[in-house]
């Protein structure tokens, strides 16, 4: 299948260039997609953040070295470490111990084997999706930067949420809606370097844009729009499910970099929610 061959040769890639810089823009080129979805892609199909999964490699074929005889300054800076104290930091975080304990014989040290995508057998549960085109919309909202990094978005996302919950922004915000999609929205856009944008907490509306709040108009698209519901980590479970079951078979390219949620409910322990994510028709 073409799509597994692109995202393993992106694999193959990062893993020959553990030693040394890491192009995460090339690998997404590889796998023929955008550096956002690429690393989007990874995080929610692999289960971790691909920045996390580089730096599990590069620490355990550290150890590596250095039970091998290698100097821990060299091991530091062959693995893209500056100082030998943010390595041992780094090493320690991962391993538990120092480097230069890890040089001795009989240490016990942990080893992260690098993944690959393979096909498998699902399908059990049934996905339930459309697809529709629609004409643009405006949505007015609060927002945050998030950058191309996935991990640090995932420690982003969550406070804003808390927060706009405990001010009432959210409140204030389901109130401005007047137009599709019909629900409380987060929407990401991310710019085309892929390297930074913004996500928002906001309302499809025609309403004037209130005091410390932002309009974006998402432009005309064909969506793909997946249903589910459950408790909000169900949410994540249906991305790794779109991006690992339905996408690989679809016929289907993402057409943009921006993704929008829609939430249908405001039950905390059984949310309705929709993910819609804009596609193209293969040639």
């Amino acid at each position: 299948m073409e799509w597994l061959k692109r995202m393993n040769d992106a694999l193959v890639y990062m893993e020959n260039s553990l030693e040394g810089e890491i192009s995460i823009e090339k690998a997404a080129q590889i796998a023929c997609c955008s550096q956002y979805h690429f690393q989007r892609m990874f995080s929610y199909i692999i289960g971790v953040p691909l920045s996390e999964y580089l730096r599990r490699r590069r620490l355990t074929q550290a150890a590596l070295d250095l039970q091998a005889g290698d100097r821990v300054i060299d091991v530091a800076l062959r693995y893209g470490y500056d100082s030998p104290t943010a390595f041992n930091r780094a090493f320690q975080a991962i391993h538990g111990i120092s480097p230069s304990t890890a040089q001795k014989p009989d240490t016990v040290l942990k080893a992260f084997p690098p993944v690959s995508f393979q096909i498998t057998i699902k399908g059990v549960t049934e996905m339930d999706y459309r697809i529709v085109e629609k004409e643009g919309f405006r949505v007015v909202g609060i927002r945050t930067h998030i950058s191309g990094d996935m991990e640090e978005n995932f420690k982003v996302v969550t406070p804003f949420w808390e927060q706009a919950i405990n001010s009432g922004q959210t409140k204030q915000i389901a109130g401005m809606i007047n137009g599709e999609p019909f629900g409380l929205l987060a929407v990401s856009t991310v710019d085309e370097s892929g390297k930074g944008g913004y996500y928002y907490i906001c309302a499809s509306t025609d309403k004037p844009v209130l005091d410390g709040m932002f309009e974006v108009n998402v432009p005309k698209h064909t969506w793909a729009i997946f249903s589910g519901s459950g408790h909000p980590s169900s949410i994540g479970e249906l991305h790794k499910r779109i991006y690992s079951e339905w996408k690989p078979t679809s016929g289907y390219e993402w057409a943009a970099m921006i993704d929008v949620e829609v939430y249908l409910n405001d039950d905390p322990l059984n949310m309705k929610y929709e993910v819609w994510m804009p596609v193209i028709k293969k040639v």
